[in-house]
């Protein structure tokens, strides 16, 4: 290969090779592929020196879409940005539109709002914590988890009518009420996840395979979370307690407020530990919302103009702080949404906590950060030392990680 080629080649992130001329591209855009996503590694033998992701693949015009839409109809748009936080992207949006009015929501609304909101982030972080439990070889970990959260997918389905696309918040309050016996339900159900939480916690420090996966890998300190300002528990693991829901409250999180897990530890292992505490304190939070849940209606009617002005609106979604900004020009419609979610702030954080560790623990450090697209799929990898660029796919990055470990530790 040709000086000029090469250089060619590194100036487009690799993607140089799939030239309209010898055309044949799978990935990081393929049907195949769970979300695309590319990242450049650059080692020194095993070592990681740096790394350069690639984002962009799964833009969808959604900000641009929205303009040509009601209100109402956004809320439907904005929610399917994601499959697991979608009810923290409608809330957003819905609390952010009426913070444009002068209308009071009921505060029955507002405490259903917070126990979905709750919900949906035990099922984030326990689909999460499976999927570590997967990158790491536990796949027994995987299942179990994965059978967990289950229970709290068909709460969400009994309350809301689905499991993933909620359509629950909307302007003026709430669609749907707590019908009979589902308050007794959630009380059963989240005395039966803090257990599991609970076990699985002392699992995370007992177990061997997931301690030396997790425990000392990719470390984050406080300087360089000051410096790159992730946010959510990748923020909060670097031992800065910073939480939407206590400093800036919306919905009834004034009234039930959470207890902000941190650590100093920095790594995987601390990442896993605060999801864990996060899981049993959102349980908490729902039955304390369900003791004060208050009498009255859940919604009240709510205009199809939104007065003029501009709206800045954030909640702490899952993955950490989710930002919308709104503008109204007093129309039917909006005149500008724009959206800035959470794994876009912690990207360069979890590139910063590649550097200086091995080629197998990329899996582990990027699923760290619970980024919300498919960035194990592709990759890849220069060794500058012996002048070797090669791809690899993400089942054949995950395996050589378990291998990897093996030979480290001596155990299979």
């Amino acid at each position: 290969m040709s000086e000029d080629s090469k250089e060619r080649r590194e100036a487009g992130a690799g993607l140089m090779e799939y030239s309209p001329e010898n055309l044949v591209p799978f990935g990081p855009v393929h049907p195949s592929l769970k979300e695309p996503e590319y990242f450049k590694l650059i080692l020194e033998g095993e070592k990681i020196v740096e790394v350069y992701p690639r984002i962009g693949y799964v833009h969808r015009g959604i900000e641009r879409a929205a303009q040509d839409r009601t209100w109402v109809k956004n809320i439907y748009l904005f929610e399917r940005i994601c499959g697991i936080c979608s009810f923290a992207h409608s809330l957003a949006y819905t609390e952010g539109t009426e913070s444009l009015t002068e209308f009071q929501i009921p505060l029955r609304a507002k405490y259903l709002r917070l126990i979905i909101a709750e919900l949906e982030r035990i099922h984030s972080h326990l689909l999460w914590l499976g999927l570590v439990g997967y990158w790491t070889g536990f796949d027994t970990l995987f299942m179990w988890i994965w059978k967990d959260r289950e229970h709290i997918l068909d709460l969400l389905e009994a309350i809301t009518g689905n499991r993933v696309h909620k359509s629950f918040s909307t302007l003026g309050g709430v669609r749907k009420d707590l019908t009979p016996g589902l308050a007794e339900k959630l009380k059963h159900e989240t005395r039966f996840i803090t257990e599991r939480a609970r076990y699985y916690e002392e699992l995370l420090h007992t177990e061997e395979t997931l301690i030396s996966r997790t425990r000392g890998v990719g470390n984050l300190t406080k300087q360089v979370a000051e410096r790159l300002c992730p946010v959510g528990p990748l923020l909060r693991c670097s031992g800065i307690a910073r939480d939407v829901r206590k400093e800036d409250p919306y919905a009834a999180y004034e009234y039930v407020q959470p207890d902000v897990k941190t650590s100093n530890a920095g790594d995987v292992e601390s990442l896993l530990s605060i999801r864990l505490a996060e899981v049993v304190d959102s349980c908490r939070m729902i039955d304390e919302a369900l003791e004060r849940l208050p009498e009255g209606q859940i919604r009240i009617p709510f205009p199809r103009i939104i007065p003029r002005g501009d709206a800045y609106f954030h909640v702490e979604a899952p993955r950490g702080e989710l930002f919308y900004f709104i503008r109204s020009l007093g129309m039917a419609k909006p005149e500008r949404v724009k959206i800035r979610t959470p794994t876009l702030a912690n990207l360069l954080t979890a590139a910063e906590m590649l550097k200086g560790r091995p080629l197998a623990d990329v899996p582990v450090v990027l699923t760290g950060i619970d980024p919300c697209f498919g960035c194990m799929d592709r990759i890849t990898v220069i060794d500058v030392d012996k002048s070797k660029e090669w791809s690899v796919s993400g089942e054949e990055l995950r395996i050589y990680g378990i291998e990897y470990y093996k030979r480290k530790v001596g155990r299979c």
